[in-house]
């Protein structure tokens, strides 16, 4: 069985290969091991790609084979971020509180350590009461499960709302846009529960890692995000392949045919919905420990547009592609807006990538539209049939 999936899907262990190769090798080359030769930031910044190019491969299952162009998925991200941010900001403040506390003559009551846990975290938007929203931020077990069920039964609901009644193509896109639209409006909003514009932040302050190096910890989720990744792209290949991935992309092709043949579709467009909204919320889970900070503009429509356009440039339909389109662009902006990128003087203008480099991303995606609607990955395509 497993040597069939295998040789059915060789592409699954060319790209094993290729991420145990290249987490290697940023582990030996890292602080953390003693070699220097890559920064502890820079070692942050690359699991974090890893953790984008997880949630690409999600909207590559969702738009490339099933063919929902879903301009929301980085909204579940998001709230993957959200939901383990919340813990770690709680528990990282207690730790905070009990510690200044703790040189009372008279012990502090349970009562007084959430009251100050509360104070600390909300007095930036001028409360001091936990929202309902945090009733379970003191466990990481429960609040791991949120990370799970909240994407999971968005996605759920939405999907099944907007699917029974058939409704598909832009309509569906501007829908899934404007529910994130009000998710990052929700958020904005002091009364939200969640800090507002302030976000939540100091999520790379691990409680109970204290003693550990930041550059270990970044080795730690790099690992964990690599490890991560491999499990998402095995994942989506055993949906892919066989009678079910058949079907997928039949729908994609030829919906009505589908339908017409007997099957369900909207069961089929459902559970890839929901799976990769579940996937998305792991990858923000992964990605804003390393981040440090979340905030609501990380939940924006715009966020999910450039998520379409990473799996466009890669390839869309290729999971692959969709990992090659992420790492790149993702890497090249960092270049870019970082300012390691050197300003190109024209004599009459100076052209400053930090402020260029969203109309020379535009353009790449207009371009690999027109003149490469393969993507990047059209290009490996091309090697593997030449090979044979």
């Amino acid at each position: 069985m497993q040597r069939s999936f295998f040789k059915e899907n060789p592409s699954v262990l060319w790209f094993l290969a290729a991420l145990g190769l290249f987490t290697l090798g940023v582990t030996v080359l890292a602080e953390a091991t003693g070699a220097g030769l890559i920064s502890t930031s820079f070692v942050k910044t690359l699991g974090k790609v890893l953790c984008l190019c997880l949630v690409a491969i999600a909207m590559d299952v969702v738009w490339g084979y099933c063919g929902i162009l879903s301009l929301g998925h980085f909204a579940f991200f998001g709230i993957g971020g959200y939901a383990v941010g919340m813990w770690l900001m709680y528990a990282r403040t207690e730790e905070i509180v009990v510690d200044s506390l703790s040189g009372r003559v008279i012990p502090p009551t349970q009562t007084e350590i959430s009251d100050a846990i509360a104070t600390q975290i909300f007095g930036v938007v001028g409360s001091s009461e936990f929202p309902l929203i945090w009733a379970f931020s003191h466990s990481l077990v429960l609040q791991l499960l949120l990370v799970v069920l909240v994407p999971g039964l968005l996605a759920l609901v939405f999907g099944w709302l907007a699917f029974r009644s058939r409704v598909t193509g832009v309509y569906l896109s501007i829908l899934t846009q404007a529910m994130t639209l009000a998710l990052s409006l929700y958020l904005f909003q002091n009364d939200s529960g969640l800090r507002g514009n302030n976000g939540l932040s100091g999520l790379q302050n691990i409680p109970g890692f204290e003693a550990i190096p930041q550059s270990m910890i970044s080795i730690i989720f790099f690992w964990a995000s690599a490890v991560a990744l491999a499990a998402g792209y095995l994942l989506f290949t055993r949906i892919l392949s066989g009678k079910m991935g058949s079907v997928i992309r039949a729908i994609r092709d030829d919906e009505a045919r589908v339908r017409f043949l007997g099957y369900h579709v909207e069961s089929y467009k459902l559970f890839i919905f929901t799976i990769t909204a579940i996937v998305a919320g792991l990858a923000g889970a992964l990605y804003y420990p390393q981040a440090g900070i979340i905030n609501p503009a990380e939940v924006a429509p715009i966020a999910s547009i450039y998520l379409a356009v990473w799996v466009a440039i890669g390839g869309r339909g290729r999971l692959y592609g969709a990992v090659i389109g992420t790492a790149f662009v993702s890497l090249l902006s960092s270049w870019f807006t970082g300012g390691s990128a050197p300003n190109v003087n024209l004599g009459f203008y100076t052209i400053q990538w930090t402020e260029w480099w969203l109309v020379l991303l535009g353009l790449s995606f207009v371009a690999v539209t027109l003149f490469f609607p393969g993507g990047i990955g059209m290009i490996f395509d091309k090697l593997a049939r030449a090979s044979k």
